[in-house]
């Protein structure tokens, strides 16, 4: 075991942190990108500073992270990234428009890398949890927009604040099997692109498949015939 500290909003640290790695394992098998935080409020609550803050960390540090490490797993003829996302990053939700946001980027990063890095022997997989009985919901790793906005209070965005207090370490999601989980699924020759954890993940994916149906299917043929006809 080699603990190294890292802040991977740092751009700076990142590169040494990792060489430290490759310096006592001679590579880097598997990469899990899990560093992250939540920030819940509505779209107009959130300021710019916020929102980018949450982006340094919950996407751009997992791209500065995966740039610094890919080099040494092409060398190598392979490697496992496994970056973990949400279920939120598959179904916006009212009052986490931007760590959605931020979910979603992570899930089409993911996406495109189990492609772009197939020819170099590497995989990518998404694991996108529901809700786990972690510290997630304290105010360790959430935060609140600044301005809240009154005119919200008794809307779907602000039932999601109000869903917080209740929820903190009561959820259903066991991270001791979860982790268990994802360590199985890693351990086997190929991934997943896409690791759901938890009922409410399954729930809500299929939730989200059948309104993406109702949402397609009445405009499939005007969307079709917008091509333009030779």
């Amino acid at each position: 075991m080699l603990p190294v500290a890292l802040d991977v909003t740092d751009t700076a640290a990142i590169g040494p942190a990792v060489a430290a790695v490759v310096a006592r394992f001679g590579g880097i098998d598997v990469l899990v990108n899990n560093a992250g935080r939540g920030l819940l409020g509505a779209l107009e609550e959130v300021s710019d500073a916020e929102a980018r803050s949450l982006f340094d960390l919950n996407v751009f540090g997992l791209i500065n992270v995966t740039r610094a490490v890919l080099p040494h797993m092409r060398a190598a003829g392979g490697g496992k990234i496994v970056n973990i996302g949400s279920r939120s990053g598959f179904e916006g939700e009212p009052g986490v428009s931007m760590y959605s946001a931020s979910k979603f980027a992570v899930a089409g990063i993911s996406e495109a890398l189990s492609v772009e890095l197939e020819p170099f022997g590497i995989q990518s997989m998404v694991v996108e949890p529901g809700v786990f009985r972690t510290d997630f919901l304290d105010q360790s790793s959430l935060s609140l927009p600044a301005g809240r906005i009154a005119a919200y209070d008794g809307t779907p965005a602000h039932s999601t604040l109000d869903w917080v207090g209740d929820a903190n370490h009561t959820q259903l999601g066991d991270p001791v099997k979860g982790a268990a989980l994802i360590h199985e699924v890693t351990s086997e020759d190929k991934l997943p692109s896409h690791l759901l954890l938890g009922g409410d993940a399954i729930d809500r994916w299929q939730v989200k498949v059948e309104h993406l149906a109702d949402d397609v299917e009445p405009w499939r043929e005007k969307s079709v015939a917008t091509a333009h006809q030779d």
